[in-house]
């Protein structure tokens, strides 16, 4: 090997080791928050504090279900009753599960849901869903849909940047040594 071929090596080394450093220090907030909200997340069907359990209902045809229409409409009253500050609050979105004959109402504002049996209309479940707004951190939407793209761009492709100078900062001196051993240096 030839020895100005070594010290382009060993040089990159440490221009990488400068930049792998300032890269890991500019995205460990973001990190952090990632890392910790996905731990979250992670266990977030274990626990009903970070998002409701889904409750069961009678029966699980959907030929014996109530219309979709008039289960939101069950759900709505009864959240609306029992939550008069939420009147407010639109459905933004319905999740139907067949096979635990449920129907999950989902409201705009602050995260709540109201779980509705398919078939009888009785309503099982009204609690706020912590895994949403947990997830908004998480994925950086909580601040803008542009932030969300432009943070998680940032995270991934400074994710891949560090794994490679890493694998080189890791690998590359155990190379150079290896080159020095056989008498790398010796050669022109």
């Amino acid at each position: 090997m030839p020895k100005n071929r070594i010290k382009r090596y060993i040089k990159s080394l440490r221009s990488f080791r400068l930049w792998h450093r300032y890269l890991g220090i500019s995205l460990a907030l973001l990190l952090l928050i990632s890392a910790v909200t996905g731990i979250m997340l992670s266990w977030k069907k274990k626990f009903d504090v970070i998002q409701p359990s889904t409750q069961r209902g009678i029966s699980k045809g959907l030929e014996h279900w109530k219309p979709i229409h008039e289960l939101a409409d069950i759900a709505t009253t009864h959240f609306y009753e029992t939550y008069p500050a939420q009147k407010d609050n639109p459905i933004n979105r319905l999740d139907v599960r067949p096979s635990k004959g449920v129907v999950k109402v989902f409201y705009e504002n602050e995260y709540w849901e109201v779980q509705v049996d398919g078939s009888s209309g009785k309503v099982l479940s009204v609690a706020q869903r912590n895994s949403d707004w947990i997830e908004s951190i998480h994925d950086g939407s909580i601040i803008s849909d542009l932030f969300k793209l432009i943070s998680m761009n940032l995270l991934g492709v400074g994710l891949i940047l560090l794994l490679s100078s890493g694998l080189w900062l890791w690998y590359g001196p155990g190379l150079i040594r290896k080159w020095k051993k056989r008498g790398g240096l010796n050669r022109n």
